[in-house]
């Protein structure tokens, strides 16, 4: 081949070479623009206390939870479940290796070599252990017959009376309908439209209403509008009648709504020398009634609960229930 045959060769390559990057780069802005920027990753997980006994892998709450070197968009703690939510940088591609950081103040340090992918991440960490207590001759003090009180509002409706009404549907039977309106079911017979409305006094609310033809040829009527059946303030019903002049009673209870508080026990679950239990979104006046060597004794549980025979945690769940965990403390014992 002549050289200038080979120059011609290698600037049509060099051109194809041009062409074909062109087409990869607007192919890129349009995946792009299509798809926009990959999304960072984010790594989820649960932090709970590292024991054998399943029962005893508690959810641990205020995790400082970080990536060395700065690959994170900041640190995050852990909530009062366990959870953690840590977002990487933009810059960190999924599968890289990530070194993560768990620190809390009352369990040993744990750093862990995890991957930037979607799986969960289960970590439990190790209490640090504490100084035992001193020996003591004494007997422990018994603490039996323990029970959770506190209340809820409740609101329910109380009758407090009932108001009737009666009206009439005027009309007169076996008269040709001839394509007026209003008319029988099936088009026959001149028909007529009555209704009547209740009005709930003092702002209260109307139930259980009910509507009866009580006079003149009932089985040719029917309830044409319901504006009753769901209760109301004000409620309100529309009679169809193709025959002669009816009467109908309507009727309906008065009812108001009262709040009240509603006492309620429950029991906890005690494991070794703790004891957990749970209250319900919106429990008011928590209280621990025990036995404290066999003295029964009410112990009010606050925002921060104390008792002078355990050391209590509260942890609020994202429903708002109440999770509270309380350990005994030395020389103290469960029954």
């Amino acid at each position: 081949m002549s050289r200038s045959r080979k120059a011609v060769v290698v600037i049509l390559a060099i051109a194809a070479a041009g062409s074909v990057a062109a087409l990869l780069l607007i192919h890129r802005r349009r995946l792009l623009i299509y798809f926009g920027p990959p999304q960072p990753v984010t790594l989820k997980g649960a932090v709970m206390v590292r024991s054998s006994d399943v029962d005893k892998e508690l959810p641990i709450s205020g995790v400082n939870v970080s990536a060395a070197g700065d690959l994170a968009d900041g640190d995050t703690t852990s909530s009062a479940t366990g959870y953690f939510a840590l977002t990487l940088s933009p810059q960190v591609k999924a599968g890289r290796q990530i070194l993560l950081h768990f620190r809390h103040p009352q369990f040993e340090p744990l750093d862990l070599t995890a991957l930037a992918d979607n799986r969960l991440y289960l970590i439990r960490m190790v209490p640090i252990p504490r100084p035992s207590p001193p020996e003591t001759s004494l007997p422990h003090v018994v603490v039996s017959d323990i029970k959770i009180r506190y209340s809820i509002k409740t609101s329910e409706l109380q009758s407090v009376g009932s108001i009737v009404k009666t009206f009439r549907v005027v009309n007169t039977s076996n008269v040709p309908c001839n394509g007026g309106s209003p008319c029988s079911p099936d088009g026959r017979w001149k028909a007529a439209v009555g209704s009547a409305t209740l009005d709930a006094p003092g702002g209260n609310f109307l139930s259980n209403a009910r509507v009866s033809c009580i006079a003149g040829p009932c089985p040719f009527t029917r309830i044409q509008i319901d504006r009753f059946s769901t209760g109301g303030p004000t409620i309100s019903v529309t009679i169809l009648d193709w025959s002669d002049t009816t009467t109908f009673l309507f009727e309906a209870e008065v009812v108001r709504s009262m709040t009240s508080d509603d006492v309620r026990f429950s029991y906890p679950v005690i494991f070794g020398q703790t004891l957990h239990f749970t209250v319900p979104a919106g429990a008011e006046g928590v209280c621990i009634e025990a036995d404290v060597n066999r003295d029964h004794i009410v112990f009010p549980l606050g925002p921060q609960p104390r008792l002078s025979w355990a050391s209590c945690t509260a942890l609020v769940n994202p429903d708002q229930t109440t999770v509270y965990r309380c350990d005994l403390k030395p020389g103290y014992a469960f029954q």
